[in-house]
């Protein structure tokens, strides 16, 4: 049976850690490298930071608690390193909705 309020929060996580990556790459190192703001990359790799061991642990845990295949959690970890990732592997979530 699937933990839906699990995947649930899964995916949430997933789409908030990937906002951060775009935020990350998209607003704070622009910020840094052609404003000479470092700070702007200092709070929003942490907050980056926090939110990809979140969902990494969260991924792990899926593969017992949903369950997930860990071919699809270690692929959603691996995502989550790169820009749109998350967004992507949330489609692949999506398809666990619903089972039995």
């Amino acid at each position: 049976m699937v933990n839906e309020r699990f995947l649930q929060n899964l995916r949430r996580l997933g789409l908030i850690e990937g906002i951060s990556t775009l935020i990350l790459f998209g607003i704070a190192m622009p910020l840094k490298y052609v404003g000479g703001i470092p700070i702007a990359v200092t709070i929003a790799g942490s907050i980056h930071g926090l939110l990809f061991t979140a969902l990494a642990i969260m991924f792990i845990q899926a593969s017992k608690r949903v369950p997930i295949p860990r071919s699809l959690a270690t692929l959603g970890i691996v995502a989550a390193i790169v820009p749109f990732g998350p967004f992507i592997i949330d489609g692949r979530l999506a398809r666990f909705s619903g089972r039995r």
